[in-house]
């Protein structure tokens, strides 16, 4: 089991659900995704043509930042939350990470970072999308 997992399982009065396999999935892609971008933004700095990198660095910035966050709501969340608000979150990090996706997927063939990146933005994506539909 993940440590996020077992940080579930050890809160007071923690119970099981049927999203928590989903959450647990969505927490780590979020976080590996969070830091993907951030590392992907840093060599798109580093590289010769930063000019023409400046829009993948706003994305995967942006992208890092939105992640982050739904990592932490979601690590946080116990189900008696805003479901509304979290179901916002959850689809504002579907959008950010599949654009980041498409940009960096632009410039995968010349740099493998962005190729590293475009692949935790889509499993970011696709793991909001199962946790939207398990919290459903």
């Amino acid at each position: 089991m993940s440590i996020i997992g077992r940080m579930r399982d050890t809160r007071p009065g923690a119970t099981s659900s049927p999203y928590d396999a989903a959450l647990i999935e969505c927490v780590q892609a979020c976080a590996e995704c969070a830091q993907a971008c951030s590392s992907c933004a840093r060599a798109c700095v580093d590289e010769e043509m930063v000019a023409e990198l400046r829009r993948c660095i706003r994305l995967d910035l942006d992208c890092a930042e939105v992640c982050a966050a739904t990592a932490g709501v979601l690590t946080r969340w116990t189900g008696d939350g805003d479901r509304q608000s979290l179901v916002a979150l959850l689809e504002a990090c579907r959008i950010v990470c599949r654009a980041c996706a498409v940009e960096c997927e632009g410039h995968a063939g010349m740099h493998e970072h962005c190729a590293v990146c475009a692949e935790a933005c889509r499993r970011c994506e696709a793991a909001c999308s199962a946790l939207l539909v398990a919290l459903v």
